[in-house]
């Protein structure tokens, strides 16, 4: 059996509007890294999407 010190932490996911007053600021350092990486990838998604539906647009503008 592992020790509760030896296990990995698993990062809780961070939720808007939660209570912040237990967290350490390492652990609000961790979230906001994360939160930034969820920023980027949500950013990159558009621009696939905004890129699919331009190719879209200008295909059937064609016409």
């Amino acid at each position: 059996m592992f020790a509760d010190d030896d296990r990995p932490k698993k990062i809780a996911a961070h939720e808007i509007g939660m209570d912040l007053s237990a967290l350490s600021v390492a652990e609000l350092e961790e979230r906001i890294a994360l939160l930034k990486q969820e920023i980027t990838r949500l950013e990159a998604d558009i621009k696939k999407k905004g890129s699919t539906r331009d190719a879209a647009e200008s295909f059937f503008s064609k016409s």
